[in-house]
């Protein structure tokens, strides 16, 4: 069967020509074709339901029939280490039109008093797994999958409530929630995804029990395959048709594997994974589509080999010594780091090898903040929260805690203006072509209002419900309490 849409749906199709080519209707298909009970899903839309009548009415925005205007308001914006005084800003659509002086005539427009308050861009968290992040392991990796995507869909509501109005989306299947936050269906940040992490077999993104060893062929998928959160690919053949995959499905960026991990059962993280040809052909298959690719990776071994064959964003690396860092700062490429401190907000470990490797890796991630300030390197900020249901409500807390190493106004402007550059590589893959991170004319319209200065106290942003007071995403407003205050 062939189903065919008319004309004036061809663009939600993305591309696909007919519905059955979607990413959506080949999953639907798949889990039909796997027995998905009628019970399962109508158990999961029944808890989104019951999720959303507690989520207040105001998240789904409406787009003002005027231009804002934001009047009384000290603002940050994303780029200097001082406020901006005596400025308003005005907003049209879904982008910033002009920062006026507060005595020029804005023309005709609606009014938000910020009550001298702080206004900065919206945040951003360049780690992030929008599947994967409010959800236990065992679930994630045995649940329907349907029931995966409508907790995601809840979590991702609270991710903007936090303040977080864009994630680049570091592995997983999240091409389908996007869509249904790009089209208004649900409250949520802009994500950059990755969709699946490309991994070799036995490497970080290998989640197949041993039962499932060996493969017995190329269709005989693991779980975590046929739900998009990982691609195994051995060979140069397979990474190419994996990545290629991917940019299909819509990834703005790739994500590869080279390196072992915390949370993978079986790759030590000592270990390095795929071959120099290997890295360079994803590396090849992203370029011919305008973008880059980030990898996994913790060890000196594994952050060169990656820079030597293209890799432009180097996920973690906390175990990096001075040369690689230099290395880094060298080739102009981007250091992803996040504050893995193994403390109280830590992914939870059971395994007292990977309690342990934790450890290691907190004593790392302070010599790499220390390192990557000394040599001045392209540093991103995320949090990388996974499988952590107690983790997501943290990501602010998280934030805040570079002010050990960086002073608050570089630690906003990690995750404002310097993660929207880094979100800006995505090049023609980017899925909304301007400025993000930044409070400037033509850049998009996502802001905050906070009750404090920031810049000053940098814990505010720990505490989103009390201290902001207005969130804003693409030009509308999703939490105003200005008034109530």
């Amino acid at each position: 069967m062939q189903l065919r849409i008319g004309r004036k749906y061809q663009s939600l199709v993305q591309g696909f020509g007919c519905a059955c080519h979607t990413p959506a209707f080949a999953r639907i298909n798949h889990r039909l074709n796997m027995g998905l009970s009628r019970r399962s899903v109508l158990r999961g839309i029944a808890t989104t339901f019951a999720a959303l009548s507690l989520t207040p009415s105001r998240v789904f925005a409406q787009e003002p029939a005027k231009p804002l205007l934001f009047t009384n308001v000290r603002i940050f914006d994303g780029k200097s280490a001082k406020l901006i005084e005596g400025s308003n800003l005005r907003i049209s659509g879904n982008v910033i039109e002009a920062v006026l002086p507060a005595g020029e005539d804005p023309g005709d427009v609606e009014i938000v008093d910020g009550g001298g308050r702080v206004l900065m861009p919206g945040m951003i968290d360049a780690h992030w797994h929008t599947l994967m992040a409010a959800i236990p392991e065992v679930l994630a990796l045995t649940a329907d999958v349907p029931y995966i995507h409508l907790v995601a869909a809840e979590e991702a509501g609270r991710t903007l409530m936090r303040g977080f109005t864009t994630v680049r989306d570091v592995g997983g299947p999240s091409f389908s929630l996007k869509r249904a936050i790009d089209e208004g269906r649900f409250p949520g940040p802009r994500i950059f995804p990755s969709g699946a992490m490309i991994s070799q077999t036995s490497g970080h993104g290998d989640f197949r029990m041993r039962y499932e060893v060996p493969r017995h062929s190329g269709n005989d998928l693991s779980h975590p395959e046929a739900a998009g959160i990982a691609a195994i690919a051995d060979g140069v053949p397979e990474v190419l048709r994996r990545v290629r995959e991917q940019l299909l499905l819509g990834a703005s960026q790739i994500k590869i594997m080279t390196g072992g991990g915390v949370s993978s059962t079986y790759d030590p993280i000592h270990v390095n994974q795929f071959t120099a040809e290997e890295i360079r052909a994803a590396v090849d298959a992203a370029s011919d589509w305008g973008t880059y690719v980030c990898t996994h990776v913790y060890t000196p071994e594994g952050i060169q080999r990656a820079l030597r064959n293209g890799v432009k964003s180097i996920e973690h690396g906390q175990l990096a010594d001075e040369e690689t860092v230099k290395m880094i700062a060298g080739e102009g490429a981007w250091w992803s780091l996040q504050p893995f401190l193994a403390d109280e907000d830590a992914n939870p470990k059971s395994e007292p090898i990977q309690r342990q490797q934790q450890k290691d890796i907190a004593q790392g991630t302070v010599r790499a903040y220390e390192l990557g300030k000394k040599h001045n390197v392209n540093m991103a900020w995320g949090t990388d929260i996974l499988f952590n249901p107690k983790g997501p409500p943290t990501q602010g807390k998280q934030l805040a805690k570079l002010s050990r190493w960086f002073d608050n106004a570089d630690v906003l402007r990690m995750a404002t203006g310097r993660n929207g550059e880094l979100l800006a590589m995505a090049g023609e893959r980017n899925p909304y072509r301007a400025k993000l991170g930044v409070i400037e004319p033509g850049a998009l319209a996502d802001l905050l209002i906070i009750d404090g200065n920031p810049l000053e106290d940098i814990s505010l942003i720990a505490d989103p419900e009390a201290n902001m007071k207005l969130i804003m995403k693409d030009g509308r407003i999703y939490k105003n309490t200005l008034t109530a205050s």
